[in-house]
């Protein structure tokens, strides 16, 4: 049994890992912001005979995160699995003509929130001379895309901060995997169009998308490897994407 701490829990890929995870017999730590979709997932696993603790916080605020963290008793600080999974897109625009806000919004949660993250927990593994960090980034890491540009800034931050954070704490026996999704079915289109569920719904109609479950399954996947086995890099995409410019 393995203590798992999953940001952005209360929807999408966070939700899908916290019920895979949960099915498996691990223990949770799961985080978010919306108290009333963290209390659901929480009373369902419970239910199911999940040990649960849920932390209700915003990873962009530094000092809430290191409340959170320091709220735990000793015996749930000995955490096996971080899965940096918090993150969004917000807007889609030329540069020239982007929302800085919607830039704040998208470099506070995807690389400061994850960095407040890893600072936090990191040194808990290091300590213990084991555990496992999971940043899940996105094929928008890898290539740019028109009207992508800071969120895709974004993500191949997340992609270097992966490779950093395994040279910095390979010595600890510390794994680090980056997950780099293409297109996911979740609340990310919805978010990134601002609540417009019919410009949300047309991103995945001529296609089948990846679903949350399907990264989830990945992610369970690469914290079962031996001792010895780090999957250190992982790109997966619907198969009717080859990248984030061809689709069928």
């Amino acid at each position: 049994m393995k203590t798992i701490l999953i940001t952005g829990a209360t929807a999408g890929i966070g939700e899908a890992c916290a019920l895979k995870f949960g099915a498996q017999g691990h223990r949770l730590i799961l985080t978010g912001r919306r108290q009333d979709r963290l209390d659901d997932l929480v009373t369902r696993l419970r239910a199911e005979g999940v040990q649960v603790t849920p932390l209700c916080f915003d990873v962009t605020d530094k000092d809430a995160v290191d409340q959170a963290i320091a709220s735990l008793t000793k015996t749930w600080r000995e955490i096996d699995v971080l899965i940096n999974n918090a993150g969004l897109a917000v807007g889609l625009d030329l540069l020239q003509g982007g929302d800085v806000d919607d830039w704040e919004r998208m470099i506070d949660t995807n690389i400061k929130g994850l960095l407040y993250m890893t600072r936090t927990v990191a040194p808990l593994m290091v300590e213990r001379k084991q555990g496992h960090i999971i940043n899940i980034s996105s094929i928008a890491g890898k290539d740019v895309y028109k009207f992508g540009n800071v969120y895709c800034a974004t993500k191949h931050a997340v992609d270097a901060l992966s490779k950093a954070m395994r040279i910095d704490m390979v010595e600890d026996g510390i794994k680090v995997t980056n997950i780099a999704p293409g297109m996911v079915e979740t609340e990310f289109s919805l978010v990134r169009f601002k609540g417009d569920e019919q410009k949300a719904d047309k991103v995945y109609q001529q296609f089948t998308p990846l679903y949350a479950e399907d990264i989830a399954d990945a992610i369970v996947y690469v914290t079962n490897t031996p001792a010895h086995v780090c999957i250190n890099d992982m790109i997966i995409t619907p198969t009717a994407q080859a990248n984030p410019f061809y689709t069928a």
